[in-house]
């Protein structure tokens, strides 16, 4: 029996529809594959990464936390796994210490285990006026953190807080806020600088750097000027005089002629210097170049920070250190009254 007339072709466009169907049900199911293959998987430079996951939060929110970090590529498909295996109880807060571009099964472990016991906290204390090699030194003896560790953390140029610690720095020297810290036994390097360099950002927050652009200093010049004046005041109350004399001889295009500076780039610290060190080549020399040197030469604190945006009100140029019990200053505005000072203070 013949088929009846347009039989033929109705199931030839039916045939036709079912292949179109199937092909693209096919790509649908090899592009969720594919999805599913990139969003489980890991790729990329692996780098440490501190995640904290607070108490009480969601699936959706760990997934964002993971995926924020860099820890996984997918918040979705986070969710989508920890609801498909039923695991999202088992799932624990706290603070871990991850890596960047894990897979998706590695960071569920981790969860699933939660974190390590929090160890009990160390303490160290790092004072002002410390150059980077200094507190490198401090955080070995009272973390355990390698010396060397430190000072690659410290100097990689990875670090940048703008506008104060321009991007591409080489040294983060200056920015290692002084101050007592407490910190977790095994702590690594880079959390060490990463946690310094956030309470100088918290620490100069209240700070008015419209000051700054009024005496025509860059926030970054700022914490030059303030590293001198920490390595050069010894009592509170020098602070803003010593600040002046800097201020004065930068306007009157004169070389700064401080010693703090030659100490900090001689290969070796001297604590005096002969008329040699003087001239003693480097961009950090203040008797050979006029200026501000490139960088800073100590961590400064705030009250030294407050003194380079605030100068007494004075027309000094020089000052001598008259008492070396208390570290007192006297200040003069001509170069034979610091003659003067210089005799009484027996300095010849």
């Amino acid at each position: 029996m013949l088929d009846p007339p347009g039989a033929t072709r109705t199931r030839s466009r039916a045939l036709r529809v079912l292949v179109v169907l199937f092909l693209v049900l096919a790509l649908l199911l090899a592009g969720a594959f594919g999805f599913y293959v990139w969003a489980t998987g890991s790729a990329g430079p692996s780098r440490p990464v501190t995640v904290d996951i607070p108490q009480g939060a969601t699936v959706s929110q760990m997934g964002d936390t993971l995926h924020e970090a860099g820890v996984i590529r997918s918040a979705l498909m986070f969710g989508l796994t920890v609801r498909l295996r039923g695991i999202g109880g088992e799932l624990k807060a706290g603070s871990y210490e991850m890596r960047t571009n894990m897979g998706l099964s590695e960071a569920l472990e981790v969860l699933r285990a939660g974190p390590p016991p929090e160890a009990l906290p160390l303490s160290v204390t790092v004072p002002e006026g410390l150059r980077v090699e200094q507190v490198a030194e401090v955080v070995s003896e009272g973390l355990g953190v390698r010396r060397g560790a430190f000072l690659r953390a410290a100097e990689s140029g990875e670090w940048a807080i703008e506008p104060y610690l321009p991007e591409g720095t080489e040294s983060v020297e200056g920015f290692l806020f002084p101050k007592t810290y407490d910190f977790p036994e095994g702590v690594r390097a880079g959390r060490v600088v990463a946690r310094m360099l956030q309470q100088f950002e918290d620490e100069v927050e209240g700070v008015d750097w419209a000051r700054a652009e009024d005496l025509g200093l860059e926030p970054y010049e700022v914490v030059v000027l303030a590293s001198l004046i920490e390595r050069e005041a010894r009592v509170a109350k020098d602070r803003r005089k010593i600040s002046a004399v800097i201020h004065n001889r930068l306007e009157l295009g004169m070389a700064l002629e401080i010693d703090a500076t030659v100490q900090y780039a001689l290969p070796e610290h001297k604590e005096r210097l002969t008329f040699d060190d003087l001239e003693y080549e480097s961009p950090y020399n203040t008797y050979l170049f006029v200026g501000l040197p490139p960088g800073p030469i100590a961590s400064p604190g705030l009250a030294s920070i407050e003194a380079a945006m605030s100068p007494a009100n004075g027309d000094w140029l020089y000052y001598v250190l008259i008492d070396p019990e208390t570290g007192e200053h006297a200040f003069a505005e001509t170069y034979d009254e610091f003659l003067e000072y210089r005799e009484q203070a027996g300095l010849g």
